[in-house]
């Protein structure tokens, strides 16, 4: 989890890869009118938000239903969010991806074909609660470092 930029997708999928693990990046179950807002510079609200989380908390339950382990990118940038994504599922565990703002917005910068760019960024920091419930690791760390650190730190 973390702001855009973060690298959740790039540290998701490494992670995912490396543990033979399957990946979802939850921006991939954002309806197509989230996106479109998104593409637009328009920041979602909770309302919109709504649908996403709840399709994203439903594959992490049939992961967890046919127990298969698995590794979700997603933002989860509010606790709310992490609570709706959590549900009772309490084997879910989170890494909070955390980056300065300019880290950030020097990788939206440089970012090409996604529909979250730098102009997003600053509702995304204004809607951030940093969790105290997960694993913090520097995202600005090489992505095989972080990967380490997580592999580690969860005992994978």
């Amino acid at each position: 989890m973390g702001a855009a930029g973060s690298g959740k997708t790039t540290v998701g999928r490494a992670l995912a890869d490396g543990l033979g693990w399957p990946f979802v990046d939850a921006d991939d179950l954002h309806s197509p009118s989230n996106i479109a807002r998104m593409r637009r510079g328009v920041a979602l609200t909770d309302a919109d938000r709504a649908p996403w989380l709840a399709a994203v908390h439903d594959r992490i339950a049939r992961a967890i239903d046919r127990r298969e382990r698995l590794v979700v990118a997603c933002s989860a940038l509010r606790q709310a969010y992490r609570d709706v994504l959590r549900g009772r599922l309490r084997t879910i565990r989170f890494v909070y991806l955390r980056a300065s703002e300019p880290v950030l917005r020097a990788r939206l910068e440089h970012r090409r074909g996604h529909f979250v760019d730098e102009t997003l960024l600053a509702s995304q920091l204004a809607t951030l609660e940093e969790p105290v419930d997960a694993l913090t690791v520097e995202a600005a760390l090489p992505v095989e470092r972080v990967v380490e650190i997580v592999r580690v730190e969860l005992g994978l």
